[in-house]
């Protein structure tokens, strides 16, 4: 099997143009997966237009048929876990077995404007390790009782049941060592925020401790794409995301920018990597025609 690749719309963007972009990747393209992004402000100026992510991807489920959808993560600062649960088994009744639960600690920034309560990095963690064993235990078990030091669960009734057995696969992202020991324990997948190669070493590691089969987690990457065949217009783009997205050069050299050979090369370096299935964004917009360029000129090489 090869490797898989999704799109994640990280951008700022109206509903019209996020349908589009839905219908679009789902009908016509050779990408397997499309999500969004879970932020109360986006990148971009401020009064950029920012949907919740939950509540669009209820109305994508709908308007799709084939790719499989996500929030891409959905921040656990957000939402209490037994209401996250009951909100994705919702999505994958609506599109008939789809859904993949991204979730991750939630990186405060600027959405501490909004009032949230994000605790410490040490509290978001716990509170996440927390809240993936409720969302489990709400899915796989009848009348669960769970007593943690954030969340608690007394036996409630869950129904439905998700369409998919026993549970819609679960994403975690991070890139800390206690997110990469939290990814090891219960992730199907995994979406590390730092260096591939390092991630897959450490999650190896934390699943060898614990007993688990490394390969039971499917691993991931989410990546800048931006593909021209001028040079200078490739350089113009890395300048953008150094200026405004605040990419190092390091980070610029692992991402998709350069020509369609170069993004060959550099999607086939993760494929070395181990990586099962790449994840492209796009900003400061999405541009649906480089996407779909992408699809055509890319993706087969890797199918």
């Amino acid at each position: 099997m090869g490797m898989r690749f999704g799109v994640s719309v990280e951008a700022p963007i109206a509903w019209d143009e996020l349908l589009q972009v839905a219908r679009t990747i789902d009908a016509e393209s050779r990408f397997a997966s499309l999500w969004i992004s879970d932020a109360m402000m986006g990148n971009g100026p401020p009064d950029d237009p920012r949907l919740d992510a939950w509540s669009a991807l209820a109305a994508i489920a709908q308007a799709t048929s084939r790719v499989r959808l996500g929030v891409l993560v959905s921040g656990n600062a957000y939402r209490h876990p037994a209401l996250l649960a009951k909100m994705a088994t919702t999505i994958d009744h609506i599109s008939n077995g789809r859904l993949e639960l991204g979730i991750g600690a939630g990186w405060p920034g600027e959405n501490r404007r909004y009032g949230i309560d994000f605790g410490t990095r040490r509290e978001r963690a716990e509170r996440l390790d927390e809240a993936v064993q409720v969302i489990r235990a709400l899915w796989t078990q009848e009348r669960p009782v769970f007593r943690g030091d954030h969340y608690s669960l007394d036996g409630p009734p869950y129904s439905p049941q998700n369409i998919q057995w026993p549970h819609p696969p679960i994403l975690i992202g991070g890139g800390s060592d206690a997110m990469l020991r939290i990814i090891a324990k219960y992730a199907d997948a995994a979406n590390p925020m730092i260096n591939l190669a390092e991630a897959n070493e450490k999650i190896d590691a934390y699943c060898r401790e614990i007993g688990r089969d490394p390969k039971e987690i499917r691993r991931t990457l989410e990546t800048h794409l931006f593909m021209h065949d001028d040079p200078a217009v490739v350089r113009r783009a890395s300048e953008i995301a150094r200026e405004q997205f605040n990419t190092s050069d390091d980070e610029l050299a692992r991402q998709l920018f350069g020509s369609l050979e170069e993004v060959r090369s550099r999607v086939r370096r993760s494929a070395e990597d181990g990586l099962d299935e790449l994840i492209v964004f796009q900003l400061p917009r999405v541009h649906l025609k480089s996407l779909m360029r992408f699809s055509d000129e890319v993706i087969p090489s890797f199918a």
